[in-house]
């Protein structure tokens, strides 16, 4: 089996979920949507492979908004295009923060700025523990997506929805692939600044991080297998 890691940005490693999904059998593609010396100027022209070549999509993260055609909708909008088909042709799609809420868009969803930023460990509120837990998983996003029609909503917070399944797809509004190297990376560029305007101290929450990493990789090792046996039902 197959499976296709979309990053859209320079410094997000697929981290333990892709390590989990090598360990479970698949063959891994990573590819990178906008590269290092694109990343101040992001609206870039890009072609997505044929997703029939994959039996798993995973968009991830990004550091712009699934909503800001503007300023990304070069290569945001045939994402979400990409998306669509994919799951109209019953490819299953796990999407990862801004991949979920590419998922939610390509479902008939909207997706705008939330009420307010969540960043740092955060616990969730679920209806299907064995598949989603209740954490606590890290967030950094200021955006919410609505439940598309059709989906079912299984976990959220006071800020925001969570969590949808939509028959074999599954969105995740937090980030099960992080691990504090990949926080540190995000730091580099301009996340700390961002963590600091949210009233915290970026090294407390670097640190918080990696002392979090042994208990998060296990939740993240979880939520891989309950994806794939309960949901895109790709058992081997």
């Amino acid at each position: 089996m197959r499976a296709l890691f979309v990053q859209h940005d320079h410094v997000s490693p697929t981290g333990p979920v892709s390590a989990r999904l090598r360990e479970r059998g698949f063959e891994v593609d990573e590819i990178v949507v906008v590269d290092e010396g694109n990343f101040a100027t992001p609206n870039v022209q890009f072609e997505f492979p044929d997703a029939t070549d994959y039996d798993l999509l995973v968009p991830m993260g990004s550091p712009w908004g699934a909503w800001d055609d503007a300023c990304i909708g070069n290569w945001l909008l045939p994402e979400i295009e990409w998306v669509r088909s994919a799951i109209e042709r019953d490819i299953p799609v796990l999407g990862i923060c801004f991949g979920g809420q590419l998922l939610s868009r390509a479902l008939g969803g909207t997706v705008a700025r939330g009420s307010k930023a969540e960043i740092g460990w955060t616990p969730i509120h679920t209806d299907r523990p064995e598949l989603v837990s209740a954490g606590p998983w890290f967030q950094f996003h200021y955006d919410a997506w609505t439940v598309p029609e059709g989906a079912t909503e299984i976990a959220r917070n006071a800020v925001a929805s969570q969590a949808f399944t939509f028959g074999r797809s599954l969105a995740v509004q937090f980030h099960p692939e992080l691990t504090g190297d990949t926080l540190e990376g995000w730091m580099r560029e301009g996340g700390r600044s961002e963590v600091i305007a949210d009233g915290q101290d970026p090294d407390a929450m670097l640190a918080h991080t990696r002392a979090e990493e042994s208990a998060a990789t296990p939740r993240t090792v979880a939520l891989v297998d309950a994806f794939l046996d309960q949901v895109a039902q790709l058992k081997r």
